[in-house]
């Protein structure tokens, strides 16, 4: 059976869009907090209060890990630069993990290892 006419292909292709998409989404939100924390947005303002409400525990973890920056009413957060970075680098781990669980012939495993040994 090839791996293109496996039954687990389509779960498999249906789960890495999942997780790109749950990436996006998340890069996304974290991008536009980043935006607004650095054009000086007003936080009681609706918008920028959802923002930064829905993303405070996305920055949570890593927002003791580099000092703010300050440039009079802009805020450089350093922190959810590394947020994006580091849920980018998890949504690719994951994206590669899930597609480690896809059917592969034996010739095409052996030509994949054949490759890995150049």
């Amino acid at each position: 059976m090839d791996s293109y006419n496996s039954p687990t292909t389509k779960p498999l292709f249906r789960g890495t869009q999942i997780v790109w998409y749950i990436a996006g989404l998340l890069e996304v939100l974290l991008a536009f907090r980043f935006v607004l924390k650095l054009l000086g947005a007003n936080a009681s303002a609706g918008f920028t209060s959802f923002i930064y409400g829905i993303t405070q525990p996305l920055a949570a973890p890593f927002l003791s890990v580099f000092k703010i920056t300050r440039v009079e009413g802009s805020v450089f957060e350093w922190t959810t630069v590394l947020a994006l970075l580091v849920y980018w680098l998890i949504a690719i781990a994951i994206a590669k993990l899930l597609v480690m669980g896809k059917t592969v012939s034996t010739p095409e495993a052996a030509s994949k290892l054949d490759d890995q040994d150049k």
